[in-house]
């Protein structure tokens, strides 16, 4: 069995009287696609909050390799390596996917200039060539602003620049959400490729049929609580729907 990477145990979540999170548990283990879905309102974007430093839980303890963490920002999980992919990108449109892979950690230029702000773009965009041809992710250019490249080439570069920088999770919440069929393939090959170096990826979706291609274990969130998991290679749509309506329970997921 693969080395769990993050624990989570038992979070609750409360805002005001609303309980988002009611006791939820949460696996990721290295080298592997644990999915996480559910019904809206199930509390998936709470839980990735919670796990990402985006929010903090009101109860309940997070583990990272065996030690237990307190991720008060996003800032502390990217430290401690891990990355999120937001649905919504987060890309900066107007700068071309090398700046984009490097922002927030620009590289200076040595010496006085560097001192005085100045950017190695050329080591910038030389090192991004690299990690984009290491990922398989194919650009129809590196010198143009990414806003004017397609959306799953933007999804890419994005996913990309998680995985450059995580060194134990990532979370990706629908990376192929408005995406044709030919750039969700793109994303998926790059989301495999990122599994296979070791990181443990937390894919969150909504799309069944991507989840079984994908996934090697899938974990479901109802009411705030887990409440089932399976192993990818041994589960069917059917178990996954029956799970998200609560027709299924599996009691020692709880």
């Amino acid at each position: 069995m693969s080395e769990l990477l993050l624990d989570a145990v038992d979070l609750t979540k409360h805002y005001g009287s609303v309980e988002a999170l009611r006791g939820a548990s949460f696996q990721a283990r290295a080298g592997e696609v644990t999915a996480l879905i559910g019904d809206n309102g199930a509390g998936k974007s709470t839980l990735v909050k919670c796990l990402s430093g985006a929010e903090q839980p009101t109860s309940g303890k997070i583990l990272l390799d065996g030690t237990e963490v307190h991720l008060d920002s996003p800032t502390t999980a990217r430290r401690l390596g891990i990355e999120t992919v937001y649905q919504d990108l987060a890309v900066a449109p107007e700068l071309d996917p090398a700046a984009n892979l490097f922002l927030g950690r620009e590289i200076h230029r040595k010496g006085i200039l560097g001192k005085l702000g100045m950017l190695d773009k050329a080591e910038m965009r030389r090192q991004a060539v690299e990690e984009f041809q290491r990922l398989g992710v194919t650009l129809q250019s590196t010198d143009v602003p990414i806003g004017s490249l397609s959306g799953g080439q933007r999804q890419s570069v994005a996913v990309a620049r998680s995985v450059v920088w995580a060194s134990k999770v990532v979370f990706m919440d629908e990376p192929t959400a408005a995406l044709g069929v030919v750039q969700r393939e793109r994303v998926l090959d790059v989301i495999k490729k990122v599994r296979d170096k070791g990181i443990a990826v937390v894919l969150i979706s909504h799309n069944m049929p991507e989840v079984l291609s994908v996934a090697d274990r899938v974990e479901v969130l109802r009411l705030g609580k887990r409440v089932a998991r399976f192993t990818g290679s041994d589960t069917k749509l059917e178990d996954l729907v029956a799970a998200m309506t609560g027709a299924l329970v599996q009691e020692e997921a709880a």
